[in-house]
C-alpha cells in the first residue's frame, strides 16, 4: 500500500471499530489453537498485538513486505516480525499451527493461488487457515484503489480457490452484513468519484454505534445471506496432496 495508507492504518487499527470487529473474529476462530500462529501480510501489528493481549500463549510471527509497517509491528506486538513476501513465505515447510492472511489476497501484487499454496506449505498437517477478504466485486471504491485491491470475492470463489489448493473442512460465511446497506450508500452513492480512505477516526458515539451493531451480529442464531466481508476457515489435510 502506499505510506499514507500505512500511517492511517496504523493510527487507526487499535481503535476503530472495524478494525476491532475483525480482530474479534480472527481471534475467535483461533480459539482452538496453540502453539505458533503466522500473521502473513501483518501490516502495522494492530492484529499481532491484540491476539497477543488476548492470547498470550500462543508464539506468534509476522511477515510483511513494506519495511516501515515491519518496524510500526515491532514496536507494537511482541511477535517475531520478517520481511518478506507471502507468495514466497520465508519459512520451513510444517512451521505453523495456523495462518492468518487479513485482506491481503485481495492486493493487486498478490496471486492468490501462489499464496494460498504458501500458506498450505508452512502450515503443519492438521493446522489452520484463516483467511478474510472483502465481498462483491461490484462495492470496489476508492478506498480499494487506495490500498491497491484488485479484487473482491463471494464464498464461492474463496471456496474455490482452498479447493484447488489442497484446503480441507472449509467453512465461508459472510459478516459486518448488517451494516452492508450504509455501506453500499457511502461507497456507491456518496463517496462516487472521491479519493477518500474508508480508514479513518469516527466521532466516539458513531464509532461506537457501529461496533456495536457488528457485536449484535456475532450474536445472531443464523449466517446472514450478504455481508461486506467474508471470513474463511479451512484445514490443510492430515495427509493431502495439492491439486
Amino acid at each position: 500500500m502506499d505510506a499514507d495508507e500505512y500511517r492511517l492504518m496504523d493510527a487507526a487499527e487499535d481503535g476503530m471499530w472495524w478494525y476491532r470487529a475483525l480482530h474479534t473474529r480472527l481471534i475467535a476462530a483461533l480459539t482452538p489453537i496453540r502453539g505458533k500462529v503466522l500473521d502473513a501480510g501483518c501490516g502495522t501489528g494492530g492484529l499481532l498485538a491484540a491476539l497477543g493481549r488476548a492470547r498470550p500463549d500462543l508464539d506468534l510471527v509476522g511477515v510483511e513486505f513494506d519495511a516501515g509497517a515491519c518496524r510500526s509491528t515491532r514496536a507494537k506486538s511482541n511477535a517475531a516480525v520478517a520481511r518478506g513476501t507471502v507468495q514466497a513465505l520465508c519459512f520451513a515447510d510444517s512451521s505453523f499451527d495456523a495462518v492468518i492472511a487479513a485482506d491481503v489476497l485481495c492486493h493487486r501484487l498478490v496471486d492468490p493461488l501462489q499464496a494460498l499454496g504458501e500458506m498450505r506449505r508452512v502450515l503443519r498437517p492438521g493446522g489452520m487457515l484463516v483467511l478474510n477478504m472483502p465481498a462483491y466485486q461490484w462495492l470496489s471504491s476508492a478506498h480499494d484503489r487506495r490500498v491497491h485491491n484488485a479484487r473482491r470475492v463471494t464464498p464461492p470463489v474463496l471456496r474455490e480457490w482452498l479447493r484447488r489448493t489442497g484446503f480441507g473442512s472449509i467453512t465461508i460465511r459472510f459478516w459486518n452484513g448488517l451494516l452492508l446497506p450504509l455501506m453500499l450508500l457511502q461507497r456507491l452513492l456518496l463517496a462516487r468519484g472521491k479519493a477518500a480512505s474508508d480508514v479513518a477516526h469516527f466521532s466516539p458515539w458513531l464509532d461506537a454505534t457501529l461496533h456495536s451493531v457488528t457485536r449484535l451480529e456475532t450474536s445472531l442464531p443464523f449466517a446472514l445471506p450478504a455481508g461486506g466481508s467474508v471470513l474463511a476457515i479451512a484445514l490443510r489435510p492430515l495427509t493431502d496432496s495439492a491439486t
